[in-house]
């Protein structure tokens, strides 16, 4: 479907995330150096600078707004359970597709209301795709800084379904998807939320995430899948909800394109005993 998003804070968030992606490439082609940081992920002056792009773009479009970034200290749970409506940002999702140069890592920003991402934006730097959302605006694709806008909608579940899956973060889910699914399926690994929005736009149907994630890695995403007409699901059959306990990490989740499957009676047969 041709047309475009509608302007305001969805076009205002986007234009940061550029401006991000544009951070991040001039790192990504030169040379660079990797920390790691306490959990033995991987850091690069990427991420950090896609963090101030970030951090200041948002401060002039929305400065009384609190916002939670996976490159900045997290508030304390006190002060964090009374937000009701904040920023959450991934500056750099996908380190290690980064440090491979395989081109498969993002920029996410999401806004966050009630527990729920509201809007969603996410960057492939390197191909320059750009996914938007917003709760009544459906989602949307720009292939380019400048090009047309491609509504997307992802698809009703066929055989065999297409699932995508992490390339870098290794997790055993091949016997659970037998069980969810009940028939042969065919995986398509890729890093970062790129995952996510592979099933916005009717390329994949499911990704199941076992294995911890933390909630700035799926924010901006779920609100793109969301959008698109999927779901984001945690193990129980419930939607993946966000700040509602000390812990930023997630539960193991499963993404769908398709949310008229009874997704949580399948859930229920195939989550292990």
């Amino acid at each position: 479907m041709s047309g475009k998003p509608e302007g305001g804070l969805l076009a205002e968030v986007g234009a940061i995330a550029r401006e991000a992606g544009a951070a991040i490439l001039a790192v990504y082609r030169d040379e660079f150096t990797v920390e790691h940081k306490d959990d033995a992920s991987p850091l690069t002056a990427a991420d950090l600078a896609a963090q101030r792009v970030i951090l200041a773009g948002l401060a002039r479009i929305q400065p009384d707004w609190p916002l939670l970034s996976e490159e900045a200290r997290a508030a304390p749970w006190e002060q964090r359970s009374a937000w009701s409506r904040y920023w959450l940002v991934d500056p750099l999702d996908g380190t290690r597709e980064f440090v491979k140069r395989n081109g498969e890592f993002t920029v996410n920003i999401a806004l966050i209301e009630n527990h729920r991402p509201v809007l969603g934006v996410v960057l492939a730097p390197v191909t320059g795709e750009l996914y938007v959302a917003a709760e009544g605006q459906g989602a949307w694709l720009q292939q380019h800084a400048g090009g047309q806008w491609q509504r997307i909608g992802a698809r009703a579940l066929a055989a065999p379904a297409v699932v995508a899956g992490s390339r870098s973060h290794g997790s055993d889910t091949h016997g659970f998807l037998d069980a969810l699914l009940g028939a042969a399926y065919q995986p398509f690994p890729m890093g970062s939320s790129l995952k996510f929005c592979l099933i916005a736009r009717a390329v994949a149907d499911l990704y199941l995430r076992l294995g911890p994630t933390s909630e700035w890695d799926t924010a901006a995403a779920q609100c793109v899948l969301e959008q698109a007409g999927g779901a984001v699901l945690d193990l129980a059959g419930e939607p993946l909800r966000y700040n509602t306990k000390p812990s930023l990490l997630n539960p193991e989740f499963l993404a769908v394109g398709d949310p008229a499957v009874d997704w949580k009676r399948r859930l229920q047969r195939a989550r292990p005993a």
